[in-house]
């Protein structure tokens, strides 16, 4: 799988500019705040419509500009498709798959499958629950349609739930009508719950591997999925909790509330581990990730690397580039000289300079 272009108009810094990539190793280099992660942004927003900043639609449309555009080509399987994207203030994206438009978004996912890795990922090792979590949807949503299904359908019914938990607050006779979402919320969790479980064993099972090689052996590291409640109780759970959620106005049982931890000879990372642990942790990671995405796909992902060398040490930055050999990546980076004096290939070069590819 790769991505042969972007064309990005209107978006972040970008006037209008087209970047066509190699197969191989891209780098996007320039001073920063030129506009070399927005680039990265695109790519990943062209395969996910979402932003990997957590950034709204409006956010991403050029200052003083209604709209911006993205037009986006990728060939996955022999077969070479195009996904147009475009954003307006106020509005809803409008997303097109070969000129045709899709009713939603999340039909766009799993068409490309990308692995992000940035200095940011370490939040996944030492942030909260919400980081966590985000990961797991993000990656799972773009491997299986099932769990993509059930957790768009447990999101909505956990909105209409909460707004009526605060409707109760004010009109009591209401608490009636809360079974009616309560075995929704239920049914769509449970299967959450479950497919989390599945994905997170094979995780931990590839990451463990990886990280002991990294370490050279010296660090096993375990993950540990942390549920809020068990399939079995959820129901039950959820009933006793009832007056409570009244009381908040909130859910507060169910997969929305699950958690995942790293543990290094039995010490969790987020709370024992050095920076450097956190930092190795996150490569094994992302390193795992990658072989997830091709064993389920059948082919290697598209590799975004945001700045993540100038973040690593040598060890670290030779067992990231020996391991994504094969795999087509868009590295930013302030500058060449690393590549340079680590003898790694570049296969294409773009300079970032305010917005736009410096030529000649």
């Amino acid at each position: 799988m790769i991505i042969k272009s972007i064309e990005l108009c209107n978006f972040r810094n970008y006037e209008r500019e087209l970047f066509e990539f190699d197969s191989g190793t891209n780098v996007l280099y320039g001073d920063n705040a030129q506009g070399k992660t927005n680039v990265l942004e695109a790519i990943f927003v062209g395969g996910t419509t979402r932003s990997h900043r957590g950034s709204r639609d409006t956010e991403m449309i050029r200052e003083d500009q209604k709209e911006a555009h993205l037009r986006y080509f990728v060939e996955k399987r022999q077969h070479a498709f195009k996904v147009e994207i475009h954003m307006r203030r106020g509005e809803k994206k409008g997303i097109a798959v070969d000129g045709l438009p899709i009713k939603s978004s999340s039909e766009l996912l799993g068409l490309s499958n990308i692995v992000f890795f940035s200095p940011e990922d370490l939040g996944i090792i030492k942030d909260g629950p919400e980081e966590r979590r985000r990961f797991i949807d993000m990656e799972m949503c773009q491997l299986n349609k099932a769990y993509l299904f059930y957790l768009t359908q447990y999101k909505k019914v956990l909105k209409q739930r909460n707004a009526l938990l605060k409707q109760i607050q004010e009109k009591k006779a209401l608490r009636e009508t809360l079974e009616i979402w309560n075995s929704q919320l239920v049914d769509h969790g449970k299967k959450i719950i479950s497919l989390r479980g599945e994905f997170i064993q094979v995780l931990h099972d590839i990451m463990k591997e990886k990280h002991e090689s990294l370490t050279g052996g010296r660090e096993k590291i375990d993950i540990k999925y942390k549920p809020n409640v068990s399939p079995e109780q959820f129901e039950n759970q959820l009933f006793l909790e009832e007056d409570r959620d009244v009381f908040q106005g909130t859910t507060t049982v169910g997969p929305h509330r699950d958690d995942m931890s790293f543990m290094v000879e039995g010490k969790d990372l987020r709370k024992y581990g050095s920076q450097g642990q956190k930092r190795t942790a996150a490569l094994s990671l992302k390193m795992a990730e990658i072989e997830i995405v091709e064993n389920i796909i059948g082919e290697k992902p598209i590799l975004l690397l945001d700045d993540v060398l100038s973040e690593l040490d040598r060890s670290r930055q030779n067992y990231l580039l020996e391991n994504i050999k094969g795999i087509q990546t868009i590295i930013t980076c302030t500058g060449l000289e690393e590549f340079v004096s680590n003898g790694i290939n570049i296969d294409r070069t773009f300079e970032i300079v305010n917005g736009g590819i410096r030529h000649g």
